[in-house]
């Protein structure tokens, strides 16, 4: 495929490595800083670094984190849960006094229909006997007269 006296392989390249330079760590240098007036507009400042180059900007002022609010002492779910325990013993507690309230209205409801009927009771027995009370005593008499019955026909 290939011929014996060329390589194969084709041909590699010299990689050439660059390596960055190292900047030296920033020493503050007492330089004129001009102050950032409140309310205005920063002024420019200037800075002059140690190998004489001089650096040209506005002051900027170090970015200030956020404040973090303070955690409660007590977790929102623990007192969503206690919450939620205080609202079901509550309508436990209502519930309870309903199934009473519904108990002891159905004893007085009870209590009158027996009391009505002990009345409208004795009132019957009353009619009774004072109706038997004015013949004699002998009770209720009831004449029966004879039927006679012909042809399908009731006479009586």
């Amino acid at each position: 495929m290939y011929p014996e006296n060329t390589p194969h392989v084709p041909a590699q390249r010299a990689v050439e490595v660059h390596h960055p330079t190292p900047l030296p760590p920033a020493v503050p240098v007492s330089a004129p800083v001009v102050p950032v007036q409140p309310n205005a507009v920063p002024a420019v400042a200037s800075i002059v670094l140690p190998d004489g180059r001089v650096v040209t900007g506005y002051a900027i002022n170090p970015a200030q984190p956020e404040p973090v609010a303070p955690k409660p002492a007590v977790s929102r779910t623990a007192v969503n849960v206690a919450l939620g325990g205080v609202g079901f013993l509550a309508v436990c507690g209502g519930l309870i006094l309903l199934t009473s309230f519904i108990a002891a209205l159905t004893a007085f409801i009870t209590q009158l229909i027996t009391l009505a009927a002990v009345i409208f009771g004795g009132w019957i027995a009353v009619q009774l006997f004072s109706a038997s009370g004015h013949q004699g005593g002998a009770g209720t008499t009831v004449n029966i007269r004879k039927a006679v019955i012909k042809r399908s026909n009731f006479r009586g």
